[in-house]
C-alpha cells in the first residue's frame, strides 16, 4: 500500500504543479493587463491545453507578458515563505511547487529566447533583450532546484522505502481533481 501511495502523491502533486503552475503564470499577464489599463479578452486554461491569455486592447504589451512568469515564479514562492513562517503542514508541498514555477518559467523564458517562442518571442518583439531572458532563466531555474535540493524523502525516495504521508497523498490528489474541475467549469472552451 505505501508503493501505492508514494506514486499517487508524486504522479497528482506533479499534476496538480503543471496545472497550477500555469494559472499562476495567466494569473501574472492578467494582472499586467490589468494595471496597465489593457482589457483581457480570455484566459485559455484547460487541463488539455497549453495555456493562454490574450488581451485587446494591450498598451504596454512587454509588462504584460513579464508579468507572467514574474508572478507566476514570485507568488509561489512568497506563498511556501508564508507558510515556513506560519509552520503550516505539508511545508514541502508549498516548497515543491515553488520550485517548480520557478524551474518551468525559467526554463521556459530563457529557452524560448533561443529560438523566440511564445512569451520569450513576444518579450524580444517588445523590446526585450535575449541576455535578459537568459538571465532570468539562471536566476530562477537555480533556486527551484535549490528549493528541490532535499525533498526526496518527502516523496518516498532517498532511502524513506517508500513512505508517504497518507494525507499528504489525499490532499494531493483532491486539489488535482479540485483544480481540473474548476478549469473545466470556468474555462471549458479551449
Amino acid at each position: 500500500m505505501k508503493r501505492f501511495d508514494q506514486i499517487l502523491l508524486i504522479l497528482s502533486f506533479l499534476a496538480f504543479s503543471w496545472l497550477a503552475m500555469q494559472a499562476v503564470h495567466e494569473l501574472g499577464h492578467v494582472l499586467g493587463a490589468v494595471v496597465s489599463g489593457g482589457g483581457v479578452e480570455r484566459v485559455i486554461l484547460h487541463p488539455l491545453v497549453f495555456s493562454r491569455t490574450d488581451v485587446n486592447p494591450n498598451p504596454h504589451p512587454l509588462l504584460v507578458v513579464w508579468m507572467g512568469p514574474l508572478i507566476g515564479g514570485v507568488l509561489p514562492l512568497v506563498a511556501f515563505l508564508l507558510a515556513k513562517v506560519m509552520r503550516l503542514p505539508g511545508l514541502y508541498l508549498f516548497r515543491f511547487f515553488a520550485g517548480f514555477c520557478l524551474i518551468a518559467n525559467g526554463v521556459y523564458i530563457a529557452g524560448g529566447s533561443l529560438e523566440g517562442l511564445a512569451d520569450a518571442g513576444d518579450m524580444l518583439r517588445y523590446g526585450s533583450s535575449t541576455w535578459q531572458l537568459i538571465l532570468f532563466g539562471l536566476v530562477t531555474a537555480p533556486l527551484g532546484l535549490y528549493l528541490w535540493n532535499g525533498q526526496g524523502q518527502n516523496f518516498g525516495l532517498d532511502g524513506s522505502k517508500g513512505c508517504v504521508d497518507r494525507k499528504a497523498t489525499y490532499v494531493s490528489l483532491f486539489l488535482l481533481i479540485l483544480l481540473v474541475v474548476v478549469e473545466l467549469v470556468l474555462f471549458g472552451k479551449v
